[in-house]
């Protein structure tokens, strides 16, 4: 029985083989008929749109994968790159801020240099720019000789200010600029003279300036170092650059004008400064002020430690040695 079955199945397996032998053999003849060649022909050219269309879709798709990826590795290559840029822009930065301190600090060299007067060289580690109030904090103090009245100067023989208070190991300059400050100006080549005063926002003006004397935009003002009989001396050495004159205004009928500065300081960024440790200006001490020669007592003997007495035509001591050569 189990044989019977055997014998059948596999009778039912060679036929199915002999069946699909011919069917193949039939449909290899059939193909390489003109007929079926041609009809293939037609059907493809006739579908040759419909595959063009699938395959620009494809394309399409596909582009848009790629361009996604694309902009995302653009994407990231812009961050890398912006951060980059960044660094570079911070580094520039920081290369351009030890240009300037370094020509700064050879500038304030090649003054201390040309001085005639002791001074220490002192950094600016603090300031305070608000409308009531313009200062700087330098990093010396009186353990350098450093007082209050000393005078502070910048590159060039610029003015900065005068030290008006001092600790051990830092002093505050007042910038001429604040609205405290008054500083005896004269400019350079008219030789006419005021008060340079600080205003609002940082600027100075120099006012008080006789009016019959005609001013200019672009001349210099400088201290002029005056010194009177008695010992009276001006509180800034001569020849210190204050500022240069911008513009000028008279009110009619006035018999004094008015001369806006630009300072020859740039007194919002200076960061080093020399302060005159031996310039002695303003009033002098009591026991050093000299004496009419009419009050002489008897016998026309000075009183002891006096100075040579005043004469009485009242002329003035010769002008301080310039402080720039």
């Amino acid at each position: 029985m189990t044989t019977m079955f055997a014998t059948r199945a596999a009778r039912r397996r060679a036929v199915a083989f002999t069946f699909l032998l011919s069917l193949s053999l039939m449909l290899m003849a059939m193909s390489s008929s003109p007929l079926v060649t041609e009809f293939q022909n037609a059907v493809g050219f006739a579908l040759r749109p419909v595959q063009g269309a699938i395959h620009g879709v494809a394309d399409s798709v596909a582009g848009v994968f790629a361009a996604v990826g694309e902009i995302d590795n653009l994407h990231t290559d812009n961050a890398a790159l912006r951060r980059e840029n960044e660094r570079l822009t911070a580094e520039n930065l920081r290369a351009q801020a030890i240009l300037d301190e370094n020509e700064e600090l050879a500038g304030l060299l090649q003054l201390r240099n040309s001085l005639d007067y002791k001074t220490a060289a002192a950094e600016v580690i603090a300031r305070e720019s608000s409308e009531a109030r313009r200062s700087v904090t330098i990093s010396k103090g009186t353990d350098d000789g450093i007082k209050a009245g000393d005078v502070a100067i910048g590159e060039g023989g610029s003015l900065v200010g005068r030290v008006s208070a001092a600790g051990p190991t830092f002093s505050i300059v007042t910038l001429i600029s604040d609205r405290t400050s008054t500083v005896i100006g004269q400019t350079e080549t008219s030789e006419a003279t005021g008060e340079v005063v600080g205003q609002l926002g940082g600027a100075l003006i120099l006012q008080n300036v006789d009016s019959t004397i005609v001013v200019e935009p672009g001349e210099q003002v400088l201290t002029p170092g005056l010194e009177l009989a008695g010992g009276i001396r001006s509180p800034f050495p001569k020849g210190l650059l204050i500022g240069e004159v911008t513009d000028v205004r008279q009110e009619p009928n006035s018999i004094v004008q008015t001369a806006y500065l630009q300072p020859t300081a740039n007194l919002e960024k200076v960061g080093f400064v020399l302060v005159i440790l031996d310039y002695v200006g303003g009033l002098p001490d009591p026991g050093d002020i000299p004496v009419d020669c009419g009050q002489l007592g008897e016998g026309g003997v000075l009183p002891d430690g006096e100075e040579p007495c005043i004469e009485p035509n009242g002329t003035t001591r010769p002008a301080a040695t310039p402080l720039l050569p």
